[in-house]
């Protein structure tokens, strides 16, 4: 069964403005599409909700001690049925609020248990250990429930101080035992909780252990083997720290040696995002990368594709095979591909962040890139997003042509206005939130506001019925403050 994680341009174009106008103004003309399973319900509506990192929040007194909120979906859409705040103040979560945990670093819902209602996956990448030393990290599991939360429990913890886990997480089942195991990212390393036995006993392996050029590893997980058991991703890059490197590896679980093991690697491309979907609705998944460049040897043949399509951020697509030759086949496109809104320039960060979505109905999964960087007129740094189509080649068809849609502040029935330093697109995620069987998209706004920030609503990823979710009108405290409300989302 096919897998998705998703650990998401403002000039228009001619090419496929016919499919643009379809997607935005009238349903596809193909039957509806049905809802997938919900794997993000924390209260246990049946509706897939929205969790917001906000690690820089104040909570309890304590700066940057952090929260994350859980937005619910429901009927309504999005944001329309309250949500929760879940913080170490909470009463069913372990720890306490302290200065600089940054609690919501990282965020991923994710049914682990298996019983319909998600449980919340929060890194804390600031928490002081008791005898493991400042800045150790930690990883709390907090359960889902009807009302307020479910037991939460301390899935990890850094073994030192610096080590900084929790800075990425991702859940999936690894070791093919019907469980969900835990990824944690921290500083310099990356650690698998791996549920084995049936259950009964919990292993913690090492993945990988060397220099990440001090930012958190990005993580995704899918069936890059083919085999039915889902696979790590795995991406890090360093400049001069202490050299330069950039890579991205595949990794599966080896049960005879209870560890992960290194499957496949793409070196010298650098990213800053990865997303698994399957573009070319072949039953197979593969492997997106955003704002691929490469930085560590010029000698090494197109880690990223052709060199021309890093300007202004590349997206990278690794192509899963049947025979298990993963990757032998890739495309590559940026917002000079013909088909993309927008135009490459440099700063752009196009595919910063990616989510993945069928929003059709195809059959093949389509991509949501993120576009932080991107100046909507004078504006630098406005932000924008752009919807890639999936073809039957691929995110781009057999002539080498994409099709898309842009996503912005200053397009009609957009709410509000395109500002310098808004950072619109910084995350995206998306989610059949009101259950209607269309995919809804959401895109962070961590800039707006002067750094308070929101979340952009797209119901059925269009912009007709879009809206705002910010600070102030969600009820949360100290909205005009610089919470950098939308920079971690995570829901599908």
């Amino acid at each position: 069964m096919h897998r998705r994680t998703y650990a998401l341009a403002a000039a228009t174009t001619a090419a496929s403005t016919a499919a643009a106008l379809a997607l935005t103004l009238a349903p596809h003309a193909a039957a509806a599409p049905q809802p997938t399973p919900v794997t993000s319900d924390f209260n246990g509506d049946g509706y897939a909700d929205l969790a917001v990192g906000v690690p820089d929040a104040t909570v309890s007194g304590k700066a940057r001690a952090g929260y994350v909120n859980v937005v619910w979906g429901g009927a309504k859409g999005l944001g329309r049925h309250g949500g929760i705040r879940v913080s170490q103040a909470t009463a069913e979560v372990p720890g306490t609020p302290e200065a600089g945990d940054r609690f919501g670093a990282a965020v991923a819902l994710e049914d682990t248990s298996g019983d319909g209602i998600a449980e919340l996956i929060v890194g804390a990448p600031g928490e002081d250990v008791t005898g493991r030393g400042t800045d150790a990290g930690s990883v709390t599991v907090v359960g889902g429930a009807k009302v307020g939360t479910g037991p939460g429990s301390t899935a990890l913890t850094g073994p030192s101080a610096n080590s900084a886990y929790g800075w990425s997480v991702a859940a999936a089942d690894l070791t093919g035992d019907g469980g969900r195991d835990i990824v944690v990212g921290g500083r310099d390393k990356v650690v698998l909780r791996a549920v084995v036995n049936d259950g009964e006993d919990i292993v913690v392996t090492t993945v990988l252990a060397t220099p990440m050029g001090g930012r958190a590893p990005l993580l995704a997980t899918g069936d890059f083997t083919a085999d039915g058991t889902d696979d790590l991703a795995l991406a890090f890059h360093t400049i001069n720290a202490p050299y330069t490197q950039s890579h991205v590896r595949l990794w599966a679980w080896d049960p005879a040696e209870q560890r992960m093991a290194n499957t496949w690697n793409a070196s010298n491309g650098a990213a800053s995002a990865l997303a698994v979907g399957d573009f070319d609705g072949d039953g197979l998944d593969d492997l997106a990368l955003g704002e691929c460049r490469e930085i560590a040897d010029e000698n090494i043949d197109d880690p990223c594709g052709p060199e021309s399509y890093a300007k202004g951020g590349g997206i990278h697509v690794s192509y899963g095979d049947p025979n298990g030759s993963f990757g032998l086949r890739s495309q590559t496109l940026n917002q000079d591909t013909v088909g993309v809104h927008g135009v490459a320039e440099d700063g752009d960060r196009f595919g910063a962040s990616l989510a993945v979505l069928d929003v059709n109905g195809d059959g093949r999964d389509d991509l949501i890139a993120g576009a932080p960087g991107e100046a909507i007129g004078t504006r630098k740094a406005a932000g924008a997003a752009t919807l890639l189509l999936g073809h039957a080649g691929g995110i781009v068809d057999r002539y080498g042509e994409a099709s898309s849609v842009p996503y912005h502040q200053d397009r009609p029935r957009v709410p509000g206005a395109a500002e310098p330093a808004d950072a619109f697109g910084t995350a995206v995620a998306t989610g059949d939130y009101d259950k209607d069987g269309t995919p809804d998209t959401a895109v962070g706004t961590p800039g707006e506001n002067t750094r308070s920030g929101g979340v952009w609503v797209f119901p059925k990823t269009s912009v007709t019925n879009s809206y705002a979710l910010t600070p102030k009108n969600l009820g949360l405290p100290s909205p005009t403050t610089a919470l950098s409300y939308g920079r971690f989302l995570t829901s599908h």
